[in-house]
């Protein structure tokens, strides 16, 4: 390794950690009151704070962030439906398609059966799931009669055991997600088992003919592979329109200010708050004159440094503000009635402010069940919010490295400890490290463990997928939190398709379910 020299604190230099509210492409004779008048531009809300007291926030603060939020999710609205025909039989003619329902009495059956694989499915499944009533349909007219509930469904499950091209048109209209299941060995062998692909998706060409339906949709005998689907909607309706708390106003690495923000409202439809610094250095101060918040912070900093686990390498008073820190943040969030923060700049703002740095107020946040990230950096930020709900767990947003001998290393000061949505990982509290200051966890993530890494581009076209492992936590002189995560792939070829910056990783294998809602915004899933 060469000889490591710490960067110095000039403004403009590209750091992982900005020290004031500019991009590192911007001119630093740009004021932070400039800046934020003209992110403000991009933004839907600015969060007044001007006539608002801590006293009258702090009324609004949640409970200790270490007890679990109520499941955060939203239910993912199913409507199972079965499109069936029961032919006529006719002399001297082919009166009846392929398939193993032809009469009401085998339909009957086969929806039992459904409902019996429902019931299943829903105590299998990990994230919030809700089916409305099963229905049969074997015309259009029968299919108009059910609006009131394709209305109020999210999904549709097309079980596509007979019938023609005009009951899907009819589905189609809904406007709704539709998913196409069909059985080969699992039941009653399915007409659209055999034609699915020629007669709807192609529609009697050689080409994919349609625009909100492709083969990705089609699910055949396999209740696992219809979950994983279920589970990637769920998690796209949960991201869209989401509501963020952008401090310092909303950002991106490197790009052009304003750009990458509204980009993130075109497609993933958010709502981003800005709070200024200057309203959450007034709200931070009447905090720290608060006795009893201080109190609380200072029990609270306490209890955790007993965590099993814990080690303590830093001062304790900037433990303590951590949580003074997080107590703001969480009435802010309350006060807008939203989930999830961010912090541009933090390194030169929030330090002074608070005295500590936010790395582990952030950490913290995250190990609660909310969704809190430095840098205001929003072309990473989607891919954290849609990775998190998808599988329920907190994420890791990191800088990487260069990919070598299938080895990357990936590192940040924010790191959740709660990886797996349940269980404390170890971690040792130490200074963040570009400024050796604060508080900012290393994270002894878990040796073996499968992630999944998500790689945004600067232009909200095309996201790259890597599955990899984790194979140690080592200690190098860089973000406090890191991992070594080896990959199947060849390195050069990880290298040239690496888009952006940051990258957002999190515990589990989640690839299928990123690709699968990627679609849904149009963007390009490359998955290696």
């Amino acid at each position: 390794m060469g000889k490591y020299q710490k960067p110095d604190d000039k403004p403009g230099q590209v750091r992982c950690c900005p020290a004031g509210g500019l991009s590192s492409g911007a001119k630093s004779t740009v004021s932070r009151r400039s800046f934020l008048k003209g992110v403000g531009l991009t933004t839907l809300g600015t969060l007044g704070l001007k006539n608002v007291s801590w006293k009258g926030l702090a009324a609004e603060a949640s409970a200790f962030p270490e007890e679990q939020l109520a499941e955060f999710r939203t239910a993912l609205k199913v409507k199972p439906l079965l499109i069936y025909d029961t032919p006529t039989r006719a002399p001297q003619t082919s009166w009846r398609a392929w398939g193993g329902i032809q009469t009401q009495r085998e339909a009957e059956e086969e929806m039992a059966r459904i409902r019996g694989e429902l019931s299943a499915l829903k105590k299998k499944a990990d994230f919030p799931l809700e089916f409305l009533p099963f229905s049969g349909a074997k015309s259009p007219a029968e299919i108009d009669r059910l609006k009131e509930e394709l209305d109020a469904a999210d999904v549709i499950i097309v079980y596509a055991a007979g019938g023609w091209l005009d009951r899907f048109k009819k589905l189609e209209e809904t406007g709704k997600e539709l998913i196409f299941f069909c059985r080969h060995r699992s039941g009653p062998v399915y007409l659209w088992y055999e034609i699915i692909s020629p007669r709807y998706l192609r529609q009697h060409t050689d080409h994919l003919a349609l625009d909100r339906v492709d083969d990705s949709d089609v699910v055949i005998d396999s209740q696992e592979e219809l979950l994983w689907r279920l589970r990637s909607l769920g998690g796209w309706q949960n991201t869209m329109g989401t509501k963020i708390i952008a401090v310092g106003g909303p950002d991106a690495w490197s790009q052009p200010q304003g750009v990458v923000p509204k980009l993130v409202e075109n497609k993933w439809k958010f709502e981003i708050i800005t709070v200024s610094y200057d309203e959450l250095g007034r709200i931070i101060k009447e905090a720290k004159n608060d006795s009893t918040v201080v109190k609380k912070a200072r029990q609270r900093a306490s209890e955790y440094l007993k965590l099993a686990g814990t080690k303590l390498e830093t001062e304790l008073s900037f433990v303590q503000n951590a949580f003074l820190l997080e107590d703001v943040f969480l009435a802010l969030m309350k006060k807008v009635g939203c989930r999830a923060i961010t912090i541009n700049g933090c390194m030169g703002t929030i330090m002074p402010l608070a005295e500590t740095s936010a790395c582990l107020t952030l950490s913290l946040l995250n190990d609660a069940g909310y969704l809190a990230f430095c840098e205001s950096d929003f072309v990473v930020i989607p891919a954290g919010v849609l990775l998190h709900n998808i599988s329920g767990r907190p994420v890791f947003l990191n800088d990487p490295t260069y990919p070598h001998e299938g080895i990357i290393t990936l590192a940040h000061c924010t790191a959740p400890r709660k990886m797996d949505g349940k269980t404390l990982d170890p971690a040792r509290i130490l200074t963040h490290f570009e400024s050796d200051y604060g508080a900012a966890p290393k994270v002894e993530f878990r040796q073996g463990q499968v992630v999944t890494n998500i790689i945004p581009d600067f232009a909200a076209k095309r996201w790259v997928g890597l599955s990899g492992r984790i194979e140690e936590a080592p200690f190098l002189p860089i973000c406090r939190s890191q991992i070594e995560v080896s990959f199947n792939k060849d390195s050069e070829l990880l290298a040239r398709r690496m888009p952006g910056f940051h990258w957002m990783t999190a515990y589990g294998d989640y690839i299928r379910e990123v690709g699968y809602a990627l679609r849904r915004v149009k963007i390009d899933w490359d998955c290696l």
